[in-house]
């Protein structure tokens, strides 16, 4: 075996009833599927070896995305649609391999560069229209306030938080609320926050079974500081590396 691995990055979507699916569960099955893959994923070494392998940005429970990612290294390669092909053979319904990039030498790892997501959020059918339209009503109006303030809960402590710095769009699509927020260790906001501070200013009940949330994209900064997708690293993989 060579000595020399290969640093892949790997997009996936995951919809559907996997949206119950999570996270520490995600994991094992994507192991699984490269391993039933025939993939020559590489191990660390020592006295329990594990596949190199790890996440950006994982999804909360119930939020559906096609915009997901995992690095993985590789002993020997094969070409980006050869890659696809294999892993879809072995997805179940609802997750699917999207692309595989090569990364180049020295590339972070995706769950330590990551800086945003966009979503697209739905209010269920089932929600009473008054209270819908009215919040429907705030979303062109709400990052116009100085401030947006929820409460936010930490491992702690419940405390008031400013949101505002955290969203970077918000916008309507039809009857579809589009946000474009902060992701990652300098700073996460989840949609649900944003969509609590939209309740607030309608006054009106925030539940959270109210929205369907799908992620669109998951973000990195380039060299310019732009946000650009995580794909924007690497390169497709053309033909065999041993």
């Amino acid at each position: 075996m060579s000595e020399e691995t290969y640093k892949v990055r790997i997009k996936y979507a995951k919809m559907g009833v996997l949206k119950y699916i999570g996270h520490l569960d995600l994991m094992r099955f994507f192991q699984k599927a490269v391993k039933r893959a025939d993939l020559d994923i590489a191990y660390s070494q020592g006295f329990s070896p594990h596949q190199l392998m790890s996440f950006a940005a994982p999804l909360a429970l119930g939020v559906t995305s096609e915009g997901e990612y995992f690095d993985a290294q590789f002993n020997s390669l094969i070409s980006s649609d050869e890659f696809v092909r294999r892993l879809n053979e072995q997805m179940v319904d609802g997750i699917f391999v999207k692309d595989v990039f090569l990364l180049p030498e020295g590339a972070k790892k995706a769950m330590s560069i990551v800086a945003a997501s966009d979503y697209m959020i739905t209010i269920r059918d089932e929600t009473d229209d008054s209270m819908k339209q009215a919040i429907l009503s705030q979303v062109p109006h709400l990052l116009d306030k100085e401030t947006i303030e929820v409460f936010r809960k930490t491992k702690k402590n419940e405390k008031v938080e400013d949101i505002k710095k955290g969203i970077y769009k918000l916008s309507l699509s039809e009857d579809r609320i589009y946000m474009y927020l902060a992701t990652g260790s300098e700073y996460n906001l989840k949609p649900e926050s944003v969509l609590e501070a939209l309740c607030n200013e309608a006054k009106v009940p925030y539940n959270k079974f109210d929205y369907q949330i799908h992620r669109l994209e998951t973000y990195m900064k380039n060299d310019k500081g732009e946000l650009v997708s995580l794909l924007e690293t690497g390169t497709r993989i053309e033909g065999n590396h041993c």
